[in-house]
């Protein structure tokens, strides 16, 4: 699976609820936004088997934001996910390395400089932002462009 699968899958469908072709249709360049057409409803379980308020609105939308605040919460390390993707990946525990953000800038297209790694790194933020919104995924009004 593409990095951005992956990360799409873990925040989206946290428990498994969504399918691998869905994840890997995150990766994929897309013109208008994904997720309409899905029939899988949206997880609202969390790590602990309860259910989260803020995790899934009525309409099976993911609320991007309390999924990765609950994330937070539960590990040890403060991670800043909301400006940072090397800990929104750490968050997901995926690989954060540079030679990770440098594969996740090829998949997303990435025409800039991929050794001026804060350029890059806010770009791929903001993508990985993007790329959840367009698959369905609910995302706070000062997380976007």
């Amino acid at each position: 699976m593409s990095l951005i699968g992956s990360i799409v899958s873990k925040i989206l469908h946290p428990f498994g609820g969504g399918s691998a072709e869905a994840a890997e249709k995150a990766g994929a360049p897309t013109s208008a936004p994904a997720g309409g057409g899905s029939s899988a409803p949206a997880s609202t379980a969390t790590a602990g088997g309860a259910t989260s308020a803020g995790a899934a609105s009525s309409g099976g939308t993911v609320d991007v934001e309390a999924v990765l605040n609950e994330m937070a919460s539960k590990n040890p390390q403060k991670l800043n996910w909301r400006t940072s993707i090397v800990d929104l990946m750490k968050l997901l525990d995926l690989d954060s390395s540079l030679h990770a953000r440098q594969q996740l800038a090829d998949e997303l297209h990435y025409s800039g400089d991929k050794n001026d790694s804060a350029s890059m790194n806010i770009w791929l933020h903001k993508q990985v932002i993007k790329k959840l919104e367009e698959n369905g995924g609910k995302v706070p009004a000062d997380l976007k462009d």
